[in-house]
């Protein structure tokens, strides 16, 4: 009988203190305050890198096209 009755405070005990377990792990210390920004600015200085490497291959595209034009004019003129 002593032991059912510990079995079930141990049980209780445990069924109570989950959600306040739970509800500590929803708070965020500095140091995961400070990793969410550190990878919120990492993920927007990719996507400005990947911009800016589109707008570098545009560029390159449109240039590749002018010279193209231009030795076609150039050998149009011989």
């Amino acid at each position: 009988m002593r032991t059912d009755l510990l079995r079930n405070t141990t049980l209780a005990a445990l069924l109570l203190a989950a959600p306040l377990a739970l509800t500590a792990c929803d708070k965020q210390g500095p140091a995961e305050r400070a990793g969410e920004k550190i990878d919120d600015a990492a993920e927007k200085a990719g996507e400005k890198l990947d911009n800016a490497r589109d707008k570098a291959g545009e560029t390159v595209d449109e240039l590749r096209a002018k010279a193209d034009a231009a030795m076609e004019k150039a050998d149009d003129k011989k």
